[in-house]
C-alpha cells in the first residue's frame, strides 16, 4: 500500500528543495503512483487467469482484500439431484411393436392393445440414470432375477432397479443394475411373439431389448 505522510505544505518545501540545489527532477505526482499501483495489481492478476472478474473490474475491492484476496475459484460439481425422484407415466413399446405388461399375478408379457390397463408403467428415477418400472393398474413392480427372468414384484427391492440408457436410434435400454450373466448386463427383451427373453440372451442392439416410452393417450 501507498502511504502519503507528509503534509502538502512540505511536499512542496522537499519538491523545491531538491530541485534547486540537487538538480534531481520533482517526485511524481501521488495520484499518479496510486494509479500506477491499482494498474500492476489488475495486469498481474489477469496474467494468473485466477482473479474474480466482478473483483478484477474494481481496484477498490482488489485493495480492500489486500493480500488476504483468495485468487482461486473452485469448480463445483455438477449436481443432478434434480432427476431423483422424477416420475414419468409412459407405455413401453417395444422395437418388436408390444406394449410390457404386468398383470395382476406377476406375469410379464407383452401385449398389442394400445390402450390396455396393464400396460401403463410408472417410470421413477431413483438415482442417476437409474430407474424403477411399476404397473399403475396392479401396482407391481418390473424386477429380474438372478438368471435374468423377468417378473413382478409386490415389494420394490434392488432386484428392481434398471440402468435406463438412451440409444442411437432413440429408443430406451433397461439393464438389470443388480444382476449380470458372465460379466455381461442382461437386459429386459420381448421377443418377436412378445414374449419376455431371459435377460442373459438379450443384447444392447438387439431390437428385443429397444424400448419406446411412450404417453398415454
Amino acid at each position: 500500500m501507498c502511504k502519503w505522510m507528509l503534509s502538502a505544505a512540505g511536499r512542496r518545501l522537499d519538491l523545491a528543495i531538491g530541485t534547486a540545489h540537487t538538480g534531481v527532477p520533482p517526485l511524481p505526482n501521488p495520484v499518479s503512483l496510486c494509479l500506477a499501483c491499482f494498474t500492476l495489481l489488475l495486469v498481474a492478476g489477469t496474467a494468473c487467469g485466477s482473479c474474480p472478474p466482478g473483483i478484477a473490474r474494481d481496484p477498490l475491492q482488489v485493495l480492500a482484500r489486500g493480500n488476504n484476496c483468495s485468487w482461486t475459484l473452485e469448480r463445483h460439481t455438477r449436481s443432478y439431484n434434480h432427476l431423483e425422484g422424477d416420475v414419468r407415466l409412459r407405455r413401453l413399446y417395444s422395437a418388436n411393436k408390444f406394449f410390457l405388461c404386468i398383470d395382476k399375478t406377476g406375469k410379464v408379457d407383452g401385449t398389442r392393445r394400445k390402450n390396455y390397463a396393464d400396460s401403463l408403467m410408472e417410470i421413477r428415477s431413483v438415482s442417476v440414470g437409474v430407474v424403477a418400472i411399476k404397473s399403475v393398474s396392479t401396482g407391481l413392480y418390473l424386477a429380474m432375477s438372478k438368471k435374468g427372468t423377468l417378473f413382478g414384484s409386490m415389494k420394490y427391492n434392488p432386484s428392481c432397479k434398471f440402468k435406463e440408457r438412451i440409444e442411437e436410434n432413440g429408443y430406451n435400454t433397461y439393464a438389470s443394475l443388480r444382476w449380470r450373466h458372465g460379466g455381461r448386463q442382461m437386459f429386459v427383451s420381448l421377443n418377436g411373439r412378445g414374449k419376455p427373453r431371459r435377460g442373459h440372451k438379450a443384447r444392447r442392439r438387439h431390437p428385443s431389448t429397444h424400448f419406446l416410452p411412450m404417453m398415454p393417450t
